[in-house]
């Protein structure tokens, strides 16, 4: 039995990211450690498409890893936590993350061949004092800011519960004040 029929009997001939059962494909999930089935997975062509041009990643097609991320195979769970970590900026996977156990071989294989590149994507937002800020923390205004198109000021000492974070610009973040969602500049805020 050849490497892709083993994966159609391992699947059920669907997609073992996101249950697809149209258009799979033959995934080698680097770096290789074998030549047999163990070190591929079977993909649909939207996860391969999205794995090989981040640019074009769609964050909601990936809440499909909340099962996936589950699997007793060690290779979609390598995919599963690469993903995940890809798409940490959107806070949602960071949760599963946090949930996720893998075996210290697994993750030696996860980390292995990417971690320049998460480290290259990841851009890091940091306070006024220089403590990173993450996804669903807490800051506190250092200054009364002027909310652009509005009449609004944002009064010094205002607490700014759950922020979310610009995955592009190290120097904004999100977050509600007053009810009004407002962007502001990391700069300008302490983390509680």
């Amino acid at each position: 039995m050849n490497i892709l029929e083993s994966l159609k009997s391992r699947t059920n001939t669907s997609c073992e990211l996101c249950s697809r059962t149209e258009n799979l494909n033959l995934y080698q999930v680097e770096p290789k450690r074998s030549d047999d089935e163990n070190d591929h997975i079977l993909i649909c062509n939207i996860c391969k498409n999205q794995i090989d041009n981040p640019d074009k990643m769609d964050p909601n097609h990936w809440r499909c890893l909340n099962d996936s991320m589950w699997s007793e195979i060690p290779a979609v769970q390598v995919m599963a936590w690469r993903m995940l970590n890809r798409l940490k900026a959107e806070g949602w996977p960071q949760d599963l993350l946090d949930m996720m156990y893998l075996d210290e071989d697994i993750l030696f294989w996860a980390k292995a061949g990417i971690e320049e590149t998460i480290n290259e994507e990841i851009v890091i937002h940091k306070d006024s004092n220089g403590v990173v800020l993450e996804n669903g923390d807490s800051v506190v205004l250092i200054k009364d800011l002027k909310v652009k198109g509005s009449s609004m000021v944002a009064k010094r000492g205002t607490a700014v519960r759950r922020i979310s974070l610009d995955h592009e610009n190290e120097e904004y973040i999100e977050g509600k004040v007053d009810g009004q969602h407002i962007v502001i500049i990391t700069k300008y805020v302490k983390k509680i």
